[in-house]
């Protein structure tokens, strides 16, 4: 865990952090430029900004932010690396579980405002070191005065009034460091997050949502979540019942048929999710599922970025799904307009390279049998693909938002497989729904 730091609540300091990074950034590029020039090797403004140096100087500074400032590269870095090099969409995925926590004093105050003074009166105990600390918030062990067992999630002070500026602040730091094409039209992306991100810090919502998905898995034994202490819960602190289990990333070293049967149940979830829920948990971190190895249950949390979807939208990808499987490109390409994707103008051949992009990330249906994801390059490829879509071919395409957050989970769904080497028939789990 990252040594604690004073969250900087006020405009004024969030705007100096931001000011402060953008000259660090500056500084660390003249550096590297006058490096390579005595080398008599100049480098491209791209190459002089993607140091390693500078690339820690952008981690430390946005841990220490925390808040939006932190989650924007993520949302920024989810499409498939489309619109930040990988290089940086890199180093912003590492900053996902790397927040500073708050001090003690801090952490103190932060209860106090949500909780009253007497806030200690509703715990028997509290552990003021966090378990976790993100980008929005830090989770504590706690015990109510029942003897149950809790996790409380604390905002960082100012998180929700300052989403807008950090925002169109980190905004502005990309695209006057030239890390973003000239020309592109991001202002709907970023609207987008800033409406995504206040629903993530309005814990009574998230509270709300964990609630929904109780009732929606609650004749599936094989999903464990937490339970919302709802008289305990307030805008910035979610109180929860503890809910144990190990990293999901430490299945690596169980066998292959637990490896198999968790993911298994992951797509299953990730189906029932879009085609029966019509709400669908879009953050594919890897730390929002964790493995009960006593019950072999798998654990869900994090219910902050719940999306719900039309059902035009959820028949629409029913549609796209089954065009996909009977290799129809007429029927994909209809799909994908009444999802939204070719709304803008758009060439004959920019549009035939979406079509290409969708049918690799649709690569593991193609085949009625267990599709090996440790042995396949899928991600590297849809990345690849991806990349030289928006870049080399001068073609910037932003696609629907509700679409973006869906294969932000589904993307995330292909990594955490192919770290498990799990090998999953989707297809036998994909066509109940599309009959």
């Amino acid at each position: 865990m990252s040594s604690s730091s004073k969250v900087p609540a006020g405009r004024l300091a969030r705007l100096g952090g931001f000011a402060s990074l953008a000259g660090k950034l500056a500084g660390g590029m003249l550096a590297e430029g006058a490096k390579r020039l005595a080398k008599g090797e100049p480098g491209s403004r791209m190459e002089l900004l993607l140091t390693p140096a500078n690339m820690k100087r952008v981690t430390n500074q946005l841990a220490h932010m925390r808040g939006a400032a932190m989650k924007l590269g993520q949302l920024l870095s989810m499409d498939a690396g489309d619109l930040l090099p990988s290089e940086l969409a890199d180093m912003l995925a590492r900053l996902r579980d790397n927040a500073n926590p708050m001090p003690p004093k801090q952490l103190a105050a932060v209860l106090s405002s949500e909780l009253g003074e007497d806030w200690q009166r509703h715990f028997a105990d509290f552990t003021f070191k966090p378990m976790a600390a993100a980008s929005i918030g830090q989770v504590h062990r706690a015990e109510h005065d029942n003897g149950m067992q809790l996790a409380v999630k604390v905002q960082y002070p100012g998180v929700r009034q300052s989403i807008s500026s950090d925002v169109d602040n980190v905004a502005t730091l990309l695209r006057i460091s030239g890390l973003l094409p000239q020309g592109v039209d991001y202002q709907t992306l970023l609207e987008e997050a800033k409406a995504q991100l206040s629903r993530e810090a309005d814990y009574l919502q998230e509270a709300a949502f964990i609630q929904r998905f109780k009732d929606a898995l609650n004749n599936s034994p094989e999903f464990l979540l937490p339970e919302p202490i709802t008289e305990l819960c307030r805008p910035g602190v979610l109180v929860m019942r503890y809910v144990a289990g190990m990293p999901v990333e430490s299945l690596q070293a169980q066998p292959q048929a637990v490896r198999d049967r968790v993911v298994t149940q992951l797509f299953c979830l990730l189906f029932r999710e879009l085609f029966e829920f019509q709400l669908v948990q879009t953050d594919p971190n890897f730390a929002n599922y964790r493995y009960n190895a006593d019950t072999e249950q798998l654990v869900l949390l994090d219910f902050g970025a719940c999306r719900e979807y039309s059902q035009e939208f959820s028949q629409a990808y029913r549609q796209l799904f089954a065009a996909s499987l009977q290799h129809d490109q007429p029927g994909m390409d209809k799909a994908l307009t009444t999802i939204g994707f070719f709304s803008e103008q758009i060439a004959a051949e920019q549009r035939l390279r979406v079509l290409a992009l969708v049918k690799l990330a649709c690569e593991p249906l193609q085949q009625d049998a267990p599709f090996d994801f440790g042995q396949s390059d899928l991600a590297a490829r849809i990345r690849e693909a991806g990349t030289a879509l928006s870049l080399q071919h001068n073609y910037w395409h932003t696609p629907p938002a509700d679409a973006i957050f869906l294969h932000r989970k589904i993307g995330g769904l292909y990594l955490l497989a192919a770290r498990l080497q799990a090998k999953v028939n989707v297809r036998a789990l994909l066509q109940p729904y599309l009959r």
